[in-house]
């Protein structure tokens, strides 16, 4: 992807605002969840009035923090921006949990440089967590730095799986998971859960750009390992549409764990291929 120049990074009053940014849109969907209803989008999924109101007032903030960045948002413009520096952001990940009285969605909002995540910031309201990444200097849940160390020393059997990536456990019957299966409905925390411990791998099959944004980062920086199943997202071009485009991945805690899963991660790829060809 080429750029017009080299970005800055973020200043710490800019850091500072997006905080402010995250407490607001955070406080308005506690406020929300459990009264409200949901409509159904064009692509089957879920969004509600909330989601709307999350987009709309991340975007303005932003446009007021980073005067000069575009924004790529799941509610908004799906296009990459043409500035070299640009957001990409999920203002409620996990509608479908949301709007059923489930406490497990995630507030993602990624700054990119040259085509990549350089600053990230999950937020998970109802579990009062905040996770924030920044490119080469590391990752911090609530203020407190994570390192890969105390990852690798958790005990968990756990693997995430997207309810799209189901479908690999029909296609392998005579073979035993190597891993207790977990689908919690988020797909930025179902990566993040490899990240920080709760899990050695998770699987998704169709997440969109705004979905991987902040969990990318964060996984990198905790030296996961992350398998792209089909496409990179390194790779986007100015102005291209990511309104239909999914970036499959398989990330594991180890390489060792990255090469268990894998065989299930080739097959959940094939059986998509062969679904779109079906279509197609």
């Amino acid at each position: 992807m080429s750029c017009k120049s080299s970005p800055k990074n973020l200043t710490k009053d800019q850091i500072y605002a997006v905080h402010n940014l995250l407490d607001l849109v955070g406080r308005r969907q506690l406020q929300d969840f459990g009264h409200i209803s949901s409509d159904v989008k064009d692509d089957g999924t879920l969004i509600t009035s909330c989601d709307r109101w999350s987009d709309d007032t991340i975007v303005k903030g932003l446009s007021k923090i980073s005067t000069e960045e575009g924004v790529l948002s799941e509610e908004g413009s799906k296009k990459v921006p043409e500035s070299s520096a640009y957001w990409v952001v999920d203002p409620l990940d996990g509608t479908t949990n949301f709007s059923a009285g489930i406490p497990y969605w995630a507030i993602s909002m990624a700054r990119f440089e040259n085509g990549q995540p350089e600053t990230a910031f999950l937020d998970i309201p109802a579990l009062k967590k905040r996770i924030i990444a920044i490119r080469g200097k590391g990752v911090w849940l609530n203020g407190k730095q994570l390192t890969s160390e105390s990852r690798l020393t958790s005990n968990t059997a756990c693997v995430s799986l997207c309810s799209r990536s189901i479908r690999i456990l029909q296609k392998r019957p005579d073979k035993p998971f190597p891993g207790k299966i977990r689908l919690l409905g988020v797909s930025s925390l179902n990566m993040i859960g490899v990240a920080i411990g709760q899990t050695v791998a998770a699987l998704e099959a169709t997440p969109k750009i705004w979905d991987i944004a902040s969990a990318w980062l964060i996984l990198s920086e905790l030296s996961c390992s992350i398998k792209w199943l089909d496409l990179d997202p390194s790779k986007l071009n100015i102005g291209q549409d990511l309104t239909s485009t999914c970036f499959p991945l398989l990330t594991a805690s180890s390489i060792k764990e990255l090469e268990k899963l894998l065989p299930w991660g080739e097959l959940l790829i094939n059986s998509w291929n062969n679904i779109q060809d079906n279509i197609n």
